[in-house]
């Protein structure tokens, strides 16, 4: 598609990828999207990004990054029809964090019908310089159908300017407070006043309290920067969902073992999410759905697994929960992930892992392309040393010898030191 023109989409649930080329300096680039009554969102709730990634009607919802060999796409799922009737619009943007779009090549837009996978339309975006923000398309209504527009407009205000120009109040950044003036004389003093009795005031209601403005704060974690203090982050307090969001970038049918690398990928591919715990008291144990051991959120090991998922989609997908009002009973956490079944190996699966304190930056961290015949991954581990709350990306792949379980491998890596026995879910 050219910069302007339109194109009717499927009224269906639509995946809408926002791609670019990955290459030394590349800043991190983010989708997000805002549904529209009048040009302006109606609250902050219609804002649908990284820290707030699903929208309450249910029509569209942010589902992470993809890396499929160097090509990075970050998606969104918008199923329009439980798109709200009273939206008109809804805009597609993505801002770049750590650079301009000038730096980001191959950056293009692309809309897929969600179930069967076809592309509907493609912009690809060219000749950015110092945008770091952009509106790269949009939804719209026309006499009662669909349709898709690429649109190509920067910003040079970042996420923040794009959101507050459609009516989104952003938490900024506090300013410094002045320094203070130099001293002076002080006059003399004023002659006493003559006491009056206060007049009456009339009895005005408080004001209505207003939402929070919306944080675009965050945190991704590298092999260059691997960790990250959530006590210096404010968030030791509340509830923490641990999620990982994973995508097959191939799907095989057979064991290509003569290319010395795994890959075989099916449908009914199930990873489960874990995790290893030491509290401070010395006791130990495992979360998983494997024996169902869910694990207590309210009392110890004060960990929770949500449930027992296979589409990896941030909506539903493989969710750990973490309560931090506990976080002293803690000494550390080991959050894995094991292959149940569908796959011999983690090759050709993109995975994104991201930690949301309910106070705080969210933490975020993409997995490397696994090469090794490997049926668990250590994702993070999560230490608390004095007041300190630390979280490490360890995004390490293991293999198992022969015979040995994925729970024993990360256990034996780590030095947990458990007993394990079978176990079925």
């Amino acid at each position: 598609m050219s910069k302007g023109s339109n194109v009717p989409v499927p009224a269906t649930a639509l995946t809408v990828e926002l791609g670019w080329h990955s290459a030394p300096g590349t800043p991190d680039v983010d989708a997000s999207a805002l549904l529209l009554v009048g040009g302006k969102v109606r609250s902050d709730a219609d804002f649908v990004f990284y820290n707030q990634p699903a929208h309450a009607s249910g029509a569209v919802r942010h589902e992470g990054k993809t890396n499929d060999g160097g090509r990075i796409a970050d998606r969104l799922v918008v199923d329009l029809p439980r798109v709200e009737p009273a939206i008109e619009t809804v805009v597609l943007a993505a801002s770049a964090d750590g650079g301009s779009f000038g730096q980001v090549p191959g950056l293009s837009i692309e809309v897929k019908d969600a179930a069967q996978g076809t592309v509907v339309a493609r912009f690809d975006s060219t000749g950015a310089t110092v945008e770091t923000a952009f509106v790269l398309g949009e939804f719209y209504r026309r006499q009662g159908a669909w349709k898709f527009r690429a649109v190509g407009q920067g910003y040079d205000t970042g996420l923040a300017g794009l959101a507050t120009d459609y009516g989104i109040t952003v938490d900024e950044p506090q300013q410094a407070a002045p320094a203070p003036a130099a001293p002076m004389t002080p006059p003399p003093p004023p002659a006493p006043p003559v006491t009056m009795p206060p007049p009456a005031l009339p009895t005005v209601p408080p004001p209505a309290p207003q939402a929070p403005p919306v944080s675009l704060s965050k945190v991704t974690l590298t092999k260059s920067s691997p960790s990250v203090s959530l006590t210096k982050q404010g968030g030791t307090s509340g509830a923490m969902r641990v999620n990982l969001n994973w995508q097959v970038r191939k799907q095989f049918s057979g064991w290509a073992s003569k290319l010395g690398r795994p890959v075989a990928m099916h449908d009914d591919l199930d990873l489960d999410l874990c995790a290893l715990y030491e509290l401070s008291d010395g006791s130990k144990g495992v979360i998983q759905a494997l024996g169902n051991a869910y694990g207590a959120l309210h009392q110890p090991p004060y960990i929770h697994l949500d449930g027992d998922d296979r589409t990896g989609a941030v909506a539903g997908g493989e969710n750990l929960t973490v309560n931090l009002d506990h976080q002293r009973a803690f000494r550390r956490i080991l959050v894995f992930v094991t292959i149940y079944r569908g796959a011999r190996s983690f090759a050709d699966l993109n995975a994104t892992v991201t930690l949301t304190p309910q106070h705080g930056a969210p933490v975020d961290f993409s997995l490397d392309e696994c090469t090794v015949p490997s049926t668990v991954c250590a994702l993070a581990l999560i230490t608390r040393t004095g007041d300190d709350l630390v979280v490490q990306r360890e995004a390490r792949y293991l293999v198992p010898e022969r015979g040995v379980s994925p729970q024993r491998t990360v256990d034996h890596a780590y030095g947990w030191g458990m007993n394990w026995t079978p176990g079925r879910k």
